[in-house]
């Protein structure tokens, strides 16, 4: 990890690496594989980030709903069905679903290969800039 005052740098490797990462639940009765959170690593104060990558023909075990966080799913590669409220959608590369604090969320994946992807989680109604509005000019550039 590199770490500075206004910036902090990891590698979490390839997504075919992230079936490594283990991730303790208490919902399951085992680890689970494939899900790595970034936010102590980063040092993240106003989100939290997850890489993700489940097997192919495996669901996520529990559907479930945020207290303050609404998340987006952003799907790198693979093929799955995402539900919020038992409407479906599928997903694939490029899909992003946003779902809303009181939604009950649940994916799968449908293909034959990993369905790899981020999410990320921030309080519900906390952005009052959007980046436009919150971007101030800041002198020089590194590049010569």
């Amino acid at each position: 990890m590199k770490s500075q005052q206004n910036m902090s740098c990891i590698q979490v490797g390839e997504p075919q690496q992230w079936m490594d990462y283990l991730f303790a639940h208490p919902l399951l009765p085992r680890p689970a594989k494939g899900k790595h959170f970034l936010k102590e690593e980063l040092g993240l104060s106003g989100m939290e980030i997850s890489i993700n990558s489940l097997p192919a023909g495996v669901a996520m075990p529990f559907t479930h709903t945020h207290k303050l966080n609404e998340e987006v799913y952003f799907f790198l590669s693979g093929e799955g069905e995402f539900s919020v409220d038992d409407h479906i959608v599928p997903v694939g590369p490029g899909s992003v679903v946003r779902v809303a604090p009181e939604g009950r969320r649940c994916w799968r994946n449908s293909g034959e290969q990993p369905l790899n992807y981020l999410v990320i989680q921030a309080r519900n109604g906390s952005m009052t800039e959007s980046t436009t509005e919150d971007g101030l000019p800041a002198p020089g550039t590194p590049w010569k």
